[in-house]
C-alpha cells in the first residue's frame, strides 16, 4: 500500500515505560497530517521510529511501499527532519547552513548553492542570508531550519512540534509557510497546539499512552463525538442551573462552564443564556472539545470536573 503506514508498532525502552503500544495507522502521502498528543503521549517516539532515528520494539511501517524498519538506508534519502531540539548553528549563515547540509545529503556545489537560494527565497528569509544565526530571531531560526530540509526536495518532511516557544506572529508566519508547503510536499508534524493541527492539517490523528484514539480529517473526527455543539459559558461570576436533556457538563478550574449537547438543545439552552443576560459562545465542536472528550484530558496542564447527563 502507497503512503506512510505503521501496522502494530511498540516501543518499550529498557526502563520498561512503554512509549507506543502497538499504534497502527495508514495515512495518505500528500499535504499535512498532524499527531496531537498531551507530552509524553509518544509522539516524538513515532517519530523518531519513522526517522530511522529509532528501532521499535516491534511492528513494522513503510513508506510508499519502502520498508523504514528493514531498509533504513534507502528511506533516508527519501526524507527530512527538523527534530523538536533542532537549533541553527550559531556561527553560520542561513545560506551556509541549508549548503552545507546538502553536501553533505550528496548534492554537489552547484546545486547545493542553487537549492539553498530557491529555499531561502520560498521562505523570504533573502534579508537574513548572509547574517550570522547567532543573530536572528527564533521565528527566523525556524524559518531557517524548515528551509534546510526543503532545499532536499524529500519526499516526507518530518517536523516535531515546529513552533515551540515561538511569539504568536512567528508562529502565525510558520503557519503561512507551511500551509504553502503543503500543495507539493507530504508534511508529518508533532504539536500540542490544537490550533496549529485544525489550521494545517488534511489529517489530523490523536494519540494518549502511546495508542492512536482517532485519526481522519476533521469532520470525520467529528463524527467520533455523540455531541456536534459545544456551548461556553464566559461569565464565570454568573451561576447557571443547566441540565441538558442530553449531553455533557464540564466545568473548569476557572469557574467556566462547557456543554457538549445535540443542536436543537444547544439553540434552547442558548435561548435561556440571552434571557439570564449570561455571556456564552455557540459553535459546532473543536478539535479541542474532540480531544479532550477522547482523551478525557484536557491537553493544557490542569484538572477539571466532569458532570454527564443522560
Amino acid at each position: 500500500m502507497q503512503g506512510l503506514v505503521c501496522s502494530n508498532i511498540s516501543k518499550r525502552y529498557e526502563t520498561g515505560k512503554v512509549a507506543l503500544n502497538k499504534l497502527s495507522m495508514s495515512v495518505e502521502s500528500k499535504g499535512i497530517f498532524a499527531l496531537i498528543g498531551r507530552n509524553g503521549a509518544g509522539k516524538t517516539t513515532l517519530i523518531r521510529i519513522l526517522a530511522t532515528q529509532l528501532s521499535p520494539t516491534s511492528g513494522a511501517a513503510s513508506l510508499n511501499g519502502v520498508d523504514i524498519i528493514k531498509d533504513p538506508h534507502g528511506i533516508r534519502e527519501r526524507i527530512a527532519i527538523v527534530p523538536q531540539e533542532a537549533r541553527a548553528t550559531p556561527w553560520l549563515t542561513p545560506h551556509e547552513t541549508i549548503f552545507s547540509y546538502l553536501l553533505w545529503r550528496g548534492f554537489d556545489t552547484g546545486e547545493a548553492h542553487e537549492r539553498a537560494d530557491r529555499a531561502i527565497k520560498r521562505l523570504a528569509i533573502e534579508e537574513y542570508a548572509d547574517k550570522s544565526n547567532r543573530f536572528l530571531s527564533g521565528g527566523i531560526k525556524r524559518k531557517v531550519l524548515v528551509a534546510t530540509v526543503i532545499a532536499s526536495e524529500a519526499e516526507l518532511i518530518f517536523l516535531d512540534e515546529p513552533t515551540t516557544g515561538l511569539d504568536p506572529i512567528s508562529r502565525n508566519d510558520l503557519w503561512n509557510v507551511l500551509n504553502e508547503l503543503k500543495k507539493d510536499r507530504f508534511i508529518f508534524l508533532t504539536t500540542h497546539y490544537l490550533e496549529e493541527a485544525e489550521r494545517l492539517a488534511d489529517n489530523i490523528g490523536i494519540i494518549e499512552n502511546g495508542k492512536l484514539l482517532g485519526i481522519g480529517t476533521l469532520e470525520e473526527l467529528r463524527k467520533k463525538v455523540k455531541y456536534p455543539y459545544s456551548i461556553k459559558m464566559l461569565d464565570a461570576g454568573k451561576k447557571a442551573a443547566v441540565r441538558p436533556k442530553s449531553g455533557k457538563v464540564i466545568r473548569g478550574l476557572d469557574g467556566n462552564s462547557q456543554i457538549l449537547t445535540s443542536q436543537k438543545e444547544a439553540y434552547a439552552i442558548s435561548d435561556q443564556f440571552i434571557k439570564k443576560g449570561i455571556k456564552f459562545s455557540m459553535n459546532p465542536i473543536s478539535l479541542d472539545d474532540i480531544f479532550y472528550y477522547l482523551v478525557k484530558k484536557p491537553i493544557e496542564n490542569g484538572e477539571e470536573h466532569e458532570e454527564e447527563y443522560w
